[in-house]
């Protein structure tokens, strides 16, 4: 059994808004641990929040393409080997080789933590070379190790399929931020009237609807926040200038949760509509599902297989089978009824008592447990 009370959790982001990443160091903060949670810094990374846990951002001279790759892993890779021997936590694959070389060599527990089909993402669907890259270190790697944890049931039978050995299911809920910034919608500068309509999350990227969403928007009399960021930004932004919807759409960079959750908590429909463009969307569960349902905000959402689930299951929103302008409008539409919003509120505050943090942190607890009990090596 591993008694060291020391732990590493790593991850490629800056670490600012891995809401899961930071649930997982709560959880080991409240199992008594040393934690030290290991990023990366850009240039456009805002600085860390106070923590009770140490940090520590790798500047890169790439910020992109194999040789950033190939550069935070070795310097993860050294990192991690010059610490003295912990508990790692590996957050998707190309944070894994580095961690499961250390892990080997140091006799260290390990838990890998897929946050979602990496080698089904967009990006490596149009570059077949690197996908069989990454697809080749995953068969490598994931078979030998024996404390996994991902996000959803469907990946998990996936992966199980895939390498034989059992995924635990550790889904991306949440809590509300004990302290909420409240927003002033007035300075938005939309209509007075307008409903508020949000579309947040870190990875807006190709295939997440965030166009049609845009185009959308002429039809519908409401005001549109998109938050956070991704590869389509600047083309979305453009996608506003010249659709002429700037008095109706507003982009805002990332913000920390408890200022993001104002928005979330002020806005009549949060959106999650992503196209089935890849595997991994399809059978994804994206974090911001849950934060809109503890705020109470009702959801428009894609068809897909585990986001209805709960969208369907528990009623706090509806879900459209195509992604297209037309489709979304008419849905939002019949969202913003006084008696539907009603409705889904309701549902939002039933299913929060039992969609929330405090309840699924014990699957996490488990897995960490049982890692340090019986280490992989």
């Amino acid at each position: 059994m591993f008694k060291n009370k020391t732990a590493i959790v790593s991850v490629i982001n800056d670490l600012v808004t891995d809401q899961r990443v930071y649930r997982t160091c709560e959880v080991l903060h409240e199992l008594g641990y040393d934690i030290t949670v290991v990023g990366r810094q850009l240039s456009s990374s805002p600085p860390l929040p106070q923590w009770a846990w140490k940090a520590h951002r790798m500047r890169l001279l790439f910020t992109k393409g194999p040789l950033f790759y190939l550069f935070f892993n070795v310097r993860l890779f050294f990192f991690l080997l010059t610490r003295k021997r912990a508990l790692l936590i590996a957050n998707d694959l190309d944070t894994l080789l580095p961690n499961y070389l250390v892990a080997k060599l140091k006799r260290a527990p390990l838990v890998y933590d897929s946050h979602e089909l990496f080698c089904d993402v967009p990006e490596l669907l149009n570059n077949p070379l690197k996908r069989r890259i990454w697809q080749w270190l995953e068969k490598q790697l994931v078979p030998h190790v024996h404390h996994c944890i991902t996000v959803n049931e469907s990946i998990a039978t996936l992966f199980h399929a895939r390498y034989h050995v059992p995924f635990h299911v550790v889904r991306n809920v949440s809590n509300a931020p004990e302290q909420i910034v409240p927003p002033d919608k007035a300075s938005l500068g939309f209509a007075a009237e307008w409903p508020l309509l949000i579309l947040q999350g870190a990875g807006i990227n190709v295939g997440r609807g965030a166009e049609e969403l845009i185009l959308a928007m002429h039809h519908v009399a409401a005001g549109l926040l998109i938050i956070g960021g991704g590869d389509v930004w600047h083309a979305l932004e453009a996608l506003i200038q010249k659709e002429r919807l700037s008095h109706k759409i507003k982009m805002i960079r990332r913000l920390p949760r408890h200022e993001l959750f104002g928005y979330t908590r002020l806005a009549a429909v949060g959106l999650s509509i992503d196209k089935p463009i890849a595997l991994n969307y399809e059978l994804s569960l994206p974090n911001k599902l849950f934060d809109y349902i503890q705020a109470g905000t009702p959801v428009l959402a894609s068809n897909m297989v585990e986001v209805a689930k709960i969208v369907n299951g528990y009623g706090v929103g509806r879900c459209i089978d195509q992604v297209n302008p037309e489709t979304i409008a008419n849905a939002l539409h019949e969202m913003l009824q006084p008696e539907n919003q009603a409705r889904y509120r309701a549902a939002c505050e039933k299913a929060a008592v039992s969609l929330n943090w405090n309840q699924e942190k014990y699957a996490l607890k488990e897995v960490l447990l049982k890692a340090v009990e019986a280490p992989s090596f």
